[in-house]
């Protein structure tokens, strides 16, 4: 049985949805009240609980052989990253290590390492996650994708309500540090490819799209198929790092 977390959010149905495609038993770790009905038309097992709750956790992973983890949050306080993705990931691990789960595969995100933890704290619970699995015991994958994605939902739904709506689109920084953009779908087949390739095993991986762009490259190319030319405006790192510890 391979338990997921985050499997209703935006990558994760296209996990589940690449797993079932391969008649593997799935079981998503589902919030009270989120909209799950997608992932049992699939054959999914849910279970209800959360990542700041430790014994849901514990129920969650009994039975199971690998763990998916790919719950993260992007807005809030340096708190509420401690408790959703760094504490809730070393419970996790915690409760995957006492029934004997033989692999991990995390979510990172492309741009954590030790250089950028002190960034913003987004940063620094992906590195804790990171080092948490590593520190395990247990036999782990590590995803490091770009910038995904995808028909529906996602950064880009909001990238692009930006581009729309905004009277100036922020760049943070520059503007000139390159991502590669990655389909939703291929982020999926990776990790639905990663549960059995041994020569996988304790490695990290990042993952990109075929084409690199800068960021001042993305939002001219986003305007531009919007139809829109409201300018943008570059944001220094240090004044990004000072709002996201308030």
């Amino acid at each position: 049985m391979i338990l997921i977390t985050g499997a209703t959010g935006f990558v994760g149905p296209h996990i589940v949805h690449a797993l079932r495609a391969q008649d593997r038993p799935v079981r998503a770790l589902v919030r009270e009240g989120a909209n799950s009905a997608r992932l049992s038309a699939w054959g999914c097992e849910t279970v209800s609980g959360e990542m700041g709750d430790a014994a849901s956790l514990r129920r969650a992973v009994e039975g199971c052989d690998t763990v998916i983890h790919l719950v993260a949050i992007i807005n809030g306080k340096p708190r509420d990253f401690e408790r959703v993705m760094s504490q809730g990931t070393r419970d996790l691990v915690a409760a995957a290590t006492d029934v004997g789960v033989r692999r991990l595969v995390l979510m990172s995100a492309l741009g954590t390492d030790e250089a950028t933890k002190d960034l913003v704290p987004y940063y620094r619970a992906k590195w804790e996650m990171e080092q948490t699995v590593k520190a395990s015991g247990v036999e782990y994958v590590i995803f490091r994708p770009s910038f995904v994605f995808g028909p529906e939902g996602g950064a880009l739904a909001q990238f692009r309500k930006i581009a729309k709506l905004a009277p100036v689109t922020p760049i943070v920084g520059p503007g000139t540090q390159r991502i590669q953009p990655i389909w939703v779908e291929d982020v999926a087949a990776y990790f639905a490819a990663s549960l059995d390739k041994a020569e996988a095993a304790n490695r990290t991986f990042e993952l990109g799209g075929p084409d690199i762009v800068t960021w001042n490259e993305f939002w001219s190319r986003l305007k531009t198929s919007l139809g829109t030319r409201r300018p943008s405006v570059h944001v220094p790192v240090a004044l990004m790092r000072m709002q996201a510890a308030v």
